[in-house]
């Protein structure tokens, strides 16, 4: 029960994180609708652009030419923080098969910083609010829960979409189906 009010709770803020953009205006207008994450599949992925902690621009194709995996989370996510050391894991398990782990924090980059650093994450974060909804929504996650995990090629072919806590057997077995 706690687990189901954690979980409305943590999607609830998601989707209030991303009404607003940096000015105060609704996100929506500044977007189109959010594709249906099924009809991603098999499509060249969206292009975006986010930042580093340090500001550093990064953009989709920056992960060109490798398959990755975009985890969407934040800190008041319940799920997400149970499932951010099995996706470390995940990325020390795979990097020399070029998979990449690349997390957006959908948070406040201070705090998410932070607490990765507990965490000891040693993949990839990009960090926005409104941006990373924006970018959320591009790859399908119209409902705008979390986590949200979108797989993609080395060709840079969305392969696989999941809304919510990932299954470690589950994802296992979409990165293999990749080779």
């Amino acid at each position: 029960m706690m687990a189901g009010i954690g979980l409305l709770a943590a999607a609830g803020g998601y989707f209030a994180a991303g009404t607003l953009d940096r000015s105060g205006g609704p996100a929506a207008a500044l977007s189109p609708p959010a594709p249906a994450a099924e009809t991603l599949v098999g499509l060249q992925r969206p292009d975006f652009s986010l930042s580093y902690a340090d500001g550093t621009p990064v953009t989709a194709a920056d992960f060109d030419g490798r398959p990755f995996l975009l985890n969407f989370w934040a800190t008041w996510c319940a799920p997400c923080v149970e499932e951010l050391p099995m996706l470390a894991e995940l990325q020390r398990d795979h990097a020399r098969r070029g998979l990449q782990v690349v997390g957006v924090a959908v948070d406040e980059p201070e705090r998410a910083q932070a607490f990765a650093r507990e965490l000891g994450l040693d993949y990839p974060l990009l960090f926005g609010l409104g941006e990373a909804m924006r970018v959320g929504r591009q790859y399908g996650n119209a409902s705008g829960m979390l986590p949200y995990s979108v797989l993609v090629d080395a060709g840079g072919i969305v392969r696989w979409t999941h809304l919510g806590a990932l299954d470690r057997a589950e994802l296992e077995e979409q990165v293999a189906a990749l080779r």
